[in-house]
């Protein structure tokens, strides 16, 4: 493989981004770290967002950990997928984190899940715990955007969730809530707590929490896209 520029400047075109997602297709974990210049953990236990940074720098993308997309220039957020050997994803996909208050106003078409969800870079890559970090590899990304059955799938669960955050009912909402959508616990430790409201309107803390796609979902997306 002939590696790409370590410092990338962000792509100018959408086939620009693909282009470079492709060419780091079959290449390991240990490959692209040592061609960075990052350091590559042990394992993910303490380091869950590493092969994301890892993507990001490779890639040229601009606004990691920001409410708006990865390459922002071209409406594109770049998602890294574990998958097993079958090519089934391992884990759910975090989206974005939850707004628990300040709600008004906020509808499915502005909010920060339809924004992150409207054009995405999937970039599979070996997850399987027997395979030692350092050896895992990158597999081909897809460039994908919802169709109106995904969208509203997407959206159905978006406000279902809403409303029982709106209503003050964050404490009654579990992972199993939600078709494709989830909302679950997005905190380092649980100690960190964010405000949101109970059912009588009363101020309280609570764990922050974030929107993920849930298994089944993507499992569908690898499937009709690289036809398992």
């Amino acid at each position: 493989m002939e590696f790409i520029s370590q410092q990338l400047p962000p792509p100018n075109n959408e086939q620009e981004l693909f282009s470079r997602a492709q060419s780091l297709a079959g290449c390991s974990l240990y490959e692209l770290g040592n061609h960075a210049k990052l350091p590559i953990p042990q394992d993910l236990k303490h380091d869950k967002g590493w092969v994301g940074i890892l993507l990001e720098q490779l890639l040229g993308a601009m606004s990691r950990n920001k409410p708006k997309q990865d390459f922002p220039a071209l409406g594109i957020e770049l998602k890294s997928i574990p998958i097993n050997a079958a090519g089934k994803p391992l884990e759910t996909t975090f989206v974005c984190v939850a707004p628990l208050t300040c709600n008004s106003g906020i509808t499915w078409t502005n909010s920060h899940v339809r924004s992150k969800l409207a054009r995405v870079l999937w970039v599979p890559v070996e997850g399987e715990q027997r395979i030692p970090l350092k050896q895992r590899r990158i597999g081909s990304p897809m460039l994908w955007s919802p169709n109106h059955a995904e969208e509203e799938m997407l959206r159905r669960d978006w406000e279902e969730l809403m409303d029982l955050i709106v209503l003050g009912h964050i404490k009654q909402i579990t992972a199993r809530h939600g078709t494709v959508l989830q909302l679950r616990p997005k905190a380092a430790n649980r100690k960190a707590t964010t405000k949101a409201i109970d059912e009588r309107g009363v101020p309280i803390l609570t764990l922050p929490q974030g929107f993920y796609l849930k298994k089944n979902f993507t499992a569908a997306l690898l499937a009709r896209y690289f036809l398992v």
